[in-house]
Formats: C-alpha cells, structure tokens, sequence
C-alpha cells in the first residue's frame, strides 16, 4: 500500500500502481470527469501514470492552469501529426503550451503554409481529436531516440543533449514525439481548435540559425469557449492602447528618436502630470519627500549596487568622457541614488524612517524583438520611492505601503487582485545577492504583513528580485487578463553594500532597512494597461478633457465662450468645438474621442442661462438641462465617488 497526500492534507491509502485518474474516481466520478492532468512529488505526470511510493498528488481540471498547460501542449502533438500528414517532409521541432495557446516550430522545407490552410489544418485536428486517442509515454534510450530522428538535425541535436536513461516519446494514434510528458488522458477532449497565425522564429531563438515557421493555435473543450475566447480576442483590439493612444492623441514613437523611446503628446503629457499630482499628494500624506536625480551616474555605482553584473547585458553601453577611465551609464534603478542620497549625511534612530520619492526615468536596452507600444519601452518613468528605517519600523511601514497601493487601485477603478508574494528560488541560490538570514527576515516580514491587512496572497518561489523579495499586486483588467501593477520590496542586501547606517539608542552604529515601492510600476505600462482597462474612458477625475461646449450654430460662440469661462471657475477641464460641422457630426465625433460630456447650447440655453448635457455612451438617453452650477456639483459628486480619500 503507498499513501496519498491530496491538497487539503487529507491522506489516502491505495495499492501500489493507482493511477491518479483512480484516485480522482475515489474521490468522485463527477470529479474525476474533469481530470485531464495530474502532478506526483512535484513532477507533472500523466493520468495514467502508475504511483508506486508515498507522494503529495494534485489533480488538475480546465480550470486550472496547469490543466490548460496541459491541454494546450496535447493539441500541439495533434496538430504536429495533422502537419506532418499534409506537408511530407517537414522537420518538426518544438511545440510547447504558452499563455492562451500552443505553438510549434517547423521546418516546411519547399512548402508553403499560408492562412488559405488554417481550415483544413484546424478540420483534421478535430477528426483526430473525434477518434479519442490515448496519450501513451514510454521510455526509449538514446540510441534509439537518435536512430527514430536520424533525419532531422534540430530534434538530434535535443537528444544529444540528454542524458540516456532520461529521454521518453509520447505516443497517440500513429505519431511520436520526444516528449517530457504532461498530456490530457486522450485526444477526445478536445472539442475546438483554432489556427490564429504564423510566424518566422529562428530555431533556439538565435538569428544566426535557420528561420522555421511557427504555427500559432489555441484549443478548447467545448466550441463555446473558442467562441468567447475570439469574441474576447476582438475586443482587445479595440481596446489596444496602441490604436486608442494614437486616436486620443496621447503619445507617439519616432524612428528618427528611436524603438521603445515614447513622446508624450499635449493630452498625454496632461493625463501624466495628473497621475503625477494625483500620487504626490497622497505621499506628502504619507510623510515622503520629493527627490531629483540625474539620469546616469558613474559605471562604479551600479557595480556596488549589483545592478550592472544582473543589467549590464540589457543596459545601454556605457558613456565614455574624454578622462581616462571615466565610464558612465544609463541609469537602469533609483535605488543606488537614493542610497547615495541617504549617506549624504549621518542618522539618528530619530530621524527615522526617511522616505525618499521621484519620478525617476530609467533606461534598459530591451531587444527590439520584445518592445510593445508603452507596456515594453528602453525608456521608462518609475513612481519610485525608497524607505530607509529601522529593523522594528519595518513592519508598519510595509503595511502603510499596502494602504497608498489599495487608495491607487481604489481611485482608479482596479478592485479584481490579487497579491504575489516572490520569494526566492531555493535551488537556484546564485540568482541572489545577500546572506540566507536576511533573505529569510525579509521574506518573514512579507508574509507577515500580507497576512495582517487581510490580502488574498500566493506566495511564488523564483519570483524575487535579486536582492530582495517582494510583494505583487496581480490586477485582473476588465478582459480578465491578469497583469502586474504595483510592488513593494523588502531589502538587506543595499544598505549592506552602500553601508548605509543610523546611530541608534545605544550610541551605536546599525544598518537600516530599505522598502522599495512603485504603485504604478512604471508610468508608461500603468497608462497602457489603464487605457485597455477603461477602452479609453478614464475615470473622469483623470480625463484630459472633461466636457465639450458645443454650439448649435456660430450664432451661440458668444455663449459658449461665456459657458467655458464659468467652467473654468469651477475647475471643470472644457473646450469648445466651434467648427461649421452639423451638430450630429460633432457629437459623433466627441464620442469617438471618449469624451464624458457634450454640452449643448442654442437660443432655449442661451436665453435661459442652462447647457444641454449629454452623456457619452447614453445614445440620447437621459439628457438633461441645467445651470452651469448645477452641472458642476454633477462632476464633482462623480468625482468623489471614484477618486477615494487617503
């Protein structure tokens, strides 16, 4: 007999060889149903895979992501055997589960696949899938694993890699595959399939190998869920801050400046500047102080710092000055200046704690093949700010952090989250700088702090930065797609290699401890995933323009101007649209531009001193007539709805 652990701790005994499909019919027929993947000791698994020692298992369902992983990296086999069927000849390499989907990567030799081939290749998957192929794995030695691909130099030159004794095949129907396992019980449950691109990959990802084709696909287990999933798909590109930034006139990249370099346009130069206010007011709130610094510094910093041995790959090179010797570089961090800016004078325990804040701009060479509209940039503006203080200030100071991100959230209509505490990973020690004791206090301190104000945490191993760990927030946008936004780090390790320190009660020396935080993260990324968030209709405390006068005809310019001026008094951000354009077309035209108001005047307005007002998105429905102080208590009881108190 072995024992079972299940997540919830419960322990059951079965014969030695139970399947984890017999445990999960133990459980529950209905359950069991939904098992498609499986993981014993850590090590993902097949459901049919015999358990022969005493271990933890999990069972994985759709709904989980290592199902889908699971899932997705079978249809890929199904589509590798349908390829392999209709393009003779074709070297198959690898073909993995990814976020929403799978790939793989082929060599189609003189062939051609075109998007004309999508449907037949999709229509063949799904006959395969109909005929509920089992997912079968066995062992093979390398010998033969070589001798099964004597003609394909990508997958021998996979196996030459292994270890003999260690290389398996999963088979199903009448195509094999190197495989390291982790496969859906059979074929049958995949129910819908869908090819959605091809693209050029150079085999291992370096340019100087062959370019293969990789072959993009997405599978489900009912058609209703692919049917959603596109709907959804659809929708995101309406929403693609890229296509709603340059349409709302926001920002804008220059080739002459350079890749991944942003120009803020007027209005987005406004929306920034209100982000900017909007959190330098509630850290003044909360006893920061404002600092400024350059944007390099000398090479020897950020080797102290460690940034330079962990960055220095995916830095800019460094910036040589006509003295010898001297190298500077892009700042890739604010944190080592902060340091220095700390240890520009002597602490007491009473000065204590000191928090430093800047919009800092920070510099990282990312590789073009990886820049994306805003969310990935070379040059980027962090809402950085470093708490230096002591060892029993630590854990109030954390939790002050965790208030200022919720008000951020709060204010700006993100409530689905969740938070991530990244720890270290232990089996990868040289990641990480610093003494195994002070990555234990600061990962305790987390933990501890996570669990007192109440938050829905997981705790991911390997996540860590590489001098400290942190906290995650994990917001959930209105496409439920799952993004990171906000952080805060606890870290021994600079203050140790700055050797920053304050007198303490004793008349003694001792190190600080240093919080770094970052509500939004970077201003660029929080911008773009906030214009996906709210397609564009920004709360209105934060909308470039609030409301837009417009006139039934030039007769009524008088008026309109008088409507903004008094507008103005009562802080209400407006202009005019004095165009010859027919009113229709203006109001078409001001939705297009997401704007929350369209005020109306004509003769009735004029001579009763009143705005028509129309309501975005309201399609001509509850329009209403009022005075312009009536309107304006209208716009701020909004306002103070959304824009929380802190």
């Amino acid at each position: 007999m072995i024992k079972v652990t299940l997540p919830d701790g419960s322990v059951r005994e079965f014969s030695q060889g139970v399947t984890p499909m017999d445990v999960a019919k133990n459980i529950s027929e209905g359950f069991a149903r939904n098992v498609i993947s499986a993981n014993y000791n850590d090590t993902t698994i097949e459901t049919s895979t015999p358990l022969t020692a005493d271990g933890a298992l999990t069972l994985y369902t759709w709904n989980d992501k290592e199902g889908k992983k699971a899932f997705w990296h079978s249809t890929s086999h199904v589509m590798a055997q349908t390829l392999e069927e209709m393009y003779s000849g074709i070297k198959l390499t690898l073909g993995p589960a990814i976020d929403n989907g799978f790939y793989y990567d082929v060599d189609f030799g003189n062939h051609k696949i075109t998007d004309a081939d999508f449907k037949k290749i999709e229509d063949r998957v799904l006959e395969i899938s109909r005929e509920k192929h089992e997912f079968k794995m066995r062992a093979v030695t390398k010998a033969e694993a070589l001798e099964k691909y004597k003609d394909n130099e990508y997958k021998t030159e996979l196996i030459s890699n292994l270890e003999d004794g260690t290389i398996t095949f999963c088979d199903h129907a009448t195509f094999t595959d190197l495989c390291r396992g982790g496969h859906i019980p059979n074929t049958g449950i995949i129910k819908a399939v869908k090819i959605m691109s091809i693209a050029g990959a150079y085999w291992r990802g370096d340019e100087k190998n062959k370019q293969l084709t990789r072959v993009y696909g997405t599978s489900f287990p009912k058609q209703k869920d692919l049917t959603d999933y596109l709907e959804l798909l659809e929708e995101a590109k309406r929403r693609d801050h890229r296509k709603l930034g340059k349409e709302l006139d926001l920002f804008h990249f220059s080739q002459r400046v350079g890749q991944g370099l942003p120009l803020w346009l007027p209005k987005g130069a406004a929306l920034r500047d209100r982000l900017e206010q909007f959190l330098k007011k509630a850290q003044k709130k909360a006893g920061y102080e404002q600092v400024v610094t350059p944007h390099i510094g000398q090479k020897e910093l950020y080797v102290t710092s460690g940034h330079y041995a962990k960055y220095g790959a995916d830095s800019f090179q460094p910036i040589t000055t006509p003295a010898e010797g001297e190298e500077f570089l892009l700042k890739p961090m604010n944190c080592p200046h902060h340091c220095e800016i700390y240890n520009s004078r002597p602490w007491s325990y009473k000065d204590l704690p000191k928090r430093y804040a800047e919009f800092g701009t920070v510099y990282r060479y990312e590789q073009s093949g990886e820049l994306h509209g805003l969310t990935r940039v070379r040059g980027f503006t962090q809402d950085d700010a470093h708490i230096f203080c002591m060892p029993d200030q630590l854990d109030a100071e954390f939790k002050n952090v965790i208030d200022l991100v919720l008000y951020v959230f709060g204010s700006l209509g993100f409530e689905n989250f969740t938070a991530q505490v990244s720890v270290r990973d232990l089996n990868n020690p040289e990641k990480y700088i610093g003494s195994v004791e002070n990555w234990e206090k600061a990962e305790n301190a987390i933990i501890s702090a996570a669990k007192d104000k109440g938050l829905n945490y997981v705790i991911e191993a390997g996540e860590a930065a590489f001098y400290g760990p942190k906290l995650d927030f994990m917001v959930k946008d209105a496409l439920g797609r799952s993004w990171q936004l906000g952080t805060i780090q606890v870290d021994y390790n600079l203050p140790e290699r700055f050797e920053l320190s304050y007198k303490g009660a004793d008349d003694k020396l001792h190190r600080p401890v240093m919080i770094h935080r970052a509500p939004f993260g970077s201003m660029e990324r929080f911008i773009a995933i906030l214009l996906e968030h709210t397609a564009g209709n920004f709360p209105l405390w934060l909308m470039p323009e609030q409301a837009i006068i417009l006139s039934l005809s030039e007769k009524y310019e008088k008026y309109a101007k008088k409507v903004l001026d008094l507008l103005e008094i009562h802080e209400i951000r407006a202009l005019i649209d004095n165009r010859n354009e027919t009113i229709g077309k203006k109001i078409r035209e001001a939705e297009m531009q997401k704007m929350p108001f369209m005020l109306i005047v004509g003769e009735e307005e004029e001579k009763n001193g009143t705005i028509s007002v129309r309501r975005n998105g309201q399609e001509g429905k509850g329009n209403i007539t009022v005075t312009i102080e009536e309107f304006a208590k209208i716009v701020n009881e909004e306002i103070s709805k959304t824009l929380k108190q802190f």
